[in-house]
């Protein structure tokens, strides 16, 4: 029965990701199919629905009688949880719901992994205080990094299509160029501080952060890092902006994206596969 509640609770918050991404696709090109755009409240209150019916099962799957159980798709559900609860709040205040179109139906396949592929990587519940930070912070940084790739790439699309001059009617329902621009800084300026608290915690808390299981995503994080304080550096002494800080961006993320993700699926499913 438990199992059954699970699958209905799972299917429910599915159908919730994605009618949100449904009405805000809607409302990006109903001008394009002439029809009549629905309210946005109704695609931040779907996704909020989501995000309480995720929760639910996040729970179930997190807290364990062994511990916090971690698992690669439990994290990425976990992950997924985060970005869409951010993104469906600061949506109430700011123009950023369009990053929903991409954000909430990954948001969805991460809940049905979660689900129907069941991992298990349990985080010692005597671990310090200081692991469990770090492990907490890490996560929101590569949320928020999320977000501000997924900007990113809008961003992209809309100066292309600005640089050609064919403002279509997607180009013409997102924000102005310099609003997304501001709103892509905000949330990678949030990350890069919490990313270097993750960092800063874990070289304090962990014993060895270049022992072998670490060393790799260690250095991509560092790295990760390097290439965002590089954009901010550019982008207050220099201005940078359009497509260079797009570049930036987008390359930051993907060496954060193969610290984290990349390291865990290695470890637990190609590793303990074959072991």
């Amino acid at each position: 029965m438990p199992y059954m509640n699970n699958t209905l609770i799972a299917i429910l918050a599915t159908l919730s990701y994605l009618g949100s991404a449904l009405i805000i696709g809607l409302r990006l090109f109903s001008s394009r199919v002439a029809l009549k755009k629905p309210p946005r409240q109704a695609g931040i209150a779907l996704g909020l629905a989501g995000v309480v019916l995720h929760t639910l099962l996040l729970y179930q799957a997190l807290f364990t009688d062994g511990g916090l159980n971690l698992g690669i798709f439990n994290a990425a559900s976990l992950s997924a949880w985060i970005i869409v609860l951010t993104l469906m709040l600061s949506a109430i205040s700011k123009p950023i719901e369009n990053l929903g179109i991409v954000l909430l139906p990954l948001a969805a396949i991460a809940l049905i992994l979660e689900l129907a592929v069941p991992t298990t990587y349990i985080f010692d519940p005597a671990s310090p205080w200081g692991l469990r930070i770090h492990a907490i912070v890490s996560l929101m940084a590569y949320s928020l990094f999320t977000m501000a790739a997924v900007q990113a790439g809008l961003l992209a699309v809309q100066d292309q299509h600005l640089h050609n001059r064919h403002p279509g009617g997607f180009i013409r329902a997102l924000p102005p160029l310099q609003t997304m621009e501001a709103l892509l800084f905000e949330m990678i300026i949030i990350g890069f501080v919490l990313l270097s608290i993750g960092l800063l915690s874990g070289f304090i808390f962990l014993e060895n952060m270049f022992t072998q299981h670490l060393a790799h995503k260690t250095v991509l994080s560092i790295a990760s890092w390097l290439v965002f304080s590089t954009l901010l550096w550019g982008r207050f002494q220099f201005g940078w902006r359009g497509r260079t800080a797009i570049r930036w961006t987008l390359a930051g993320f993907v060496a954060l994206m193969l610290a984290y993700f990349g390291s865990k699926a290695v470890v637990e499913l190609v590793l303990a596969g074959g072991g």
